[in-house]
């Protein structure tokens, strides 16, 4: 007997964490599957990310990858807030902060991408030009390869999605800027970074860093309260310009974390933004992770997008590869669940709130043990879903 998804031609957009997840999932029922992704090679950067409750575990069980990413895990999570002299003010514990599992971005998105790479076709340093859905496929141009028909295209390619702007209109319509900016870079562990991360607050401002991996580089982050900001998301030199100019004259360790900024090989920079699409797939295309649902850092936007993926390819499977009637059950079935978290989501303010007043009024909340507490218990609860299908026993793949 064929697997379910013989003879479809699938193409995904985005080699990040939701796309790779996808296509592991399309190439195990059987799907021709494509990823093009713009950066050169897997990504390498980026900060650690968590995953919590049976949902997000039992969906990376299921892909057979769990027990490899529980060896990457950091054993970090838990976050202190400090004064410019180093003193504690409060700490959220580790089951707030780093949920279940957490793993670095880097480790998540290599695991991913092996799981499949023999089975699936990743074109790097590439991206997707235009797109023309018809009765009979979707004809796609790319920069660099050449021209192609699929069944189904899907945009995993983060807040600034190209595919989504291709088929659904401009981003201005969909992204909408929170008014904070977020940085993040790695740097020598001259500071006596552990894996607890230290954050340090003025009004509008945050600095943090950790050290994951006892052996390995420490981590910077940066949170800016600022309107939108001119400048092109690809002049690296300018946004560095950016952060330094915002963070100079800040005491606590800030100085060392702009130091190590200036000679960084790698910075992560982006408006902290949130994402909501009225409707996330036609008959033949989806979008799926950031580019349908995102907010640029906190909620569980890392496990909403495995568990898409999982829901996306699974509804595929289950309707035989009908693209119209699984893309639409695919909707019906991840909205609600996406939309918990999501929804009114403004890291920004938590974290770098803008005003002095704000700042004590959220340290003041958070040395409450109760309110600690609280936040733990809700942020489990989002995450799970007990209805989730059984897929791959449901079509026996």
């Amino acid at each position: 007997m064929p697997a379910p998804l013989t003879g479809l031609r699938a193409l995904v957009s985005g080699g990040g964490v939701a796309g790779p997840a996808l296509a592991y999932w399309l190439a195990r029922y059987g799907a021709d599957t494509t990823v093009v992704e713009l950066a050169p090679a897997p990504r390498t950067g980026g900060f650690a990310v968590d995953f919590r409750g049976p949902t997000h575990l039992g969906v990376l069980e299921t892909m057979g990858v769990l027990d490899e990413l529980r060896a990457l895990q950091t054993h970090g999570g838990a976050m202190s807030w400090v004064d410019e002299h180093d003193r504690e003010i409060f700490r959220l514990p580790e089951a707030f902060a780093g949920g279940d599992l957490e793993v670095r971005r880097r480790d998540l998105g290599r695991v991913l991408y092996e799981a499949a790479a023999d089975r699936v076709d990743y074109r790097f340093s590439d991206t997707v030009t235009a797109l023309a859905e018809t009765a009979d496929g979707v004809h796609v141009d790319f920069a660099r390869s050449a021209s192609g028909v699929y069944d189904l295209v899907v945009g995993a390619d983060g807040l600034h999605s190209k595919v989504r702007a291709l088929a659904y209109g401009p981003e201005r319509d969909y992204v909408r800027h929170l008014d904070y900016y977020l940085a993040g870079w790695d740097l020598p562990n001259d500071v006596g970074a552990g894996a607890v991360p230290r954050l340090y607050n003025v009004p509008g401002r945050m600095a943090s860093v950790s050290a994951p991996l006892a052996d390995g580089p420490a981590t910077a982050m940066a949170v800016l309260a600022s309107p939108r900001i001119d400048h092109d998301w690809h002049d690296t030199e300018r946004q560095r310009r950016i952060v330094t100019d915002a963070f100079t004259g800040l005491g606590w360790h800030v100085p060392a974390l702009l130091e190590g900024l200036r000679t960084a090989p790698d910075l992560y920079f982006d408006a902290i933004c949130r994402v909501a699409v009225p409707k996330w797939t036609t008959r033949r295309t989806a979008l799926l992770g950031d580019a349908a649902w995102g907010v640029t850092l906190g909620g569980m936007g890392v496990g909403t997008g495995v568990v898409g993926a999982y829901v996306l390819a699974g509804e595929l499977a289950a309707a035989g590869g009908d693209t119209a009637a699984a893309l639409a059950a695919y909707e019906r079935r991840m909205r609600p669940y996406a939309g918990r978290w999501q929804r009114g989501a403004n890291p920004g303010r938590f974290l770098a709130p803008a005003t002095r007043r704000g700042l004590w009024l959220r340290d003041a909340m958070f040395k409450r043990a109760l309110v600690r507490n609280m936040l733990v218990a809700s942020t489990g609860s989002l995450a799970e879903d007990a209805g989730l299908p059984d897929y791959p026993a449901l079509v026996a793949a």
